[in-house]
């Protein structure tokens, strides 16, 4: 892990414009918050701001985004929004030498109820006395490795009962490895969120639950949304944190 004193926690280095996954270091711990309602990019970036400087923390406290847009993009359309996100983040003096400390889930919800970026959701550290680990990591989906390319994606075009159960061990697996490397494992998750438009019913009793060992006492949330890429059928994320906040979208100007 790769130390953020800045911003109260350390991170995974990742691939391109996010993150692996953030820990709250000692004397912090991580808060997870969500709006009542989708705040449009901008809006939803001033409104970060607003909260993070009523809790007198800095913008380097921001270790976690949730957005959602309306369609999954292109690998080229998909590098091309990410631009202005980083240089939101520069912006804010987030970066460290060059690397991006925050991770992401970037879903496109369906129905397609929104028709432009919007955030969800973010996360940031508070300063804390609680020995107990906060963590959570970023999205993946089923990628053979950190390259984002079309020949990296597990059983392309194939959501077949056996193409897609190799999907989710793909994704798993990341998510265990990414625990690992934040020096926790599952029985210490809080929340699993999962984001697929395609059944996984059968999936969940014999593959999932099973693998997330004692989290699965707090169930799982799906998503019925597709990942941000084309090509790309199933994304998970993780989360270990005591203290979930939902913030008032219609209260702010």
């Amino acid at each position: 892990m790769i130390g953020n004193p800045k911003g109260g926690y350390q991170f995974l280095k990742g691939g391109g414009p996010f993150s692996s996954g953030c820990r709250a270091a000692a004397g912090y711990e991580i808060v997870h918050a969500v709006f009542d309602s989708l705040a449009p990019l901008e809006r939803g970036y001033g409104l970060i701001e607003q909260h993070l400087r009523s809790l007198g923390r800095p913008m380097q406290a921001l270790c976690g985004m949730e957005l959602r847009i309306p369609e999954p993009l292109s690998i080229d359309a998909f590098n091309d929004f990410n631009g202005p996100y980083v240089e939101k983040l520069k912006a804010w003096d987030i970066l460290l030498d060059g690397m991006n400390p925050v991770a992401r889930t970037n879903v496109a919800v369906k129905p397609n109820r929104i028709t432009e970026p919007s955030v969800y959701g973010f996360s940031y550290t508070v300063e804390s006395n609680s020995a107990a680990p906060t963590l959570l990591t970023a999205g993946a989906g089923e990628l053979k490795s950190s390259k984002l390319a079309e020949s990296e994606i597990v059983r392309h075009g194939d959501t077949s009962p056996e193409g897609f159960a190799e999907k989710v061990g793909t994704v798993l697996g990341s998510m265990s490895k990414r625990l690992t490397g934040m020096e926790a494992d599952w029985p210490l998750v809080t929340a699993v969120d999962i984001y697929t438009i395609h059944p996984i019913d059968a999936m969940i009793e014999s593959t999932i639950l099973p693998h997330m060992n004692r989290a699965e006492r707090h169930g799982l949330r799906w998503f019925f949304a597709r990942p941000p890429v084309i090509g790309i059928d199933f994304e998970m994320d993780v989360r270990v944190v005591g203290q979930e906040v939902v913030l008032p979208l219609t209260d702010n100007p």
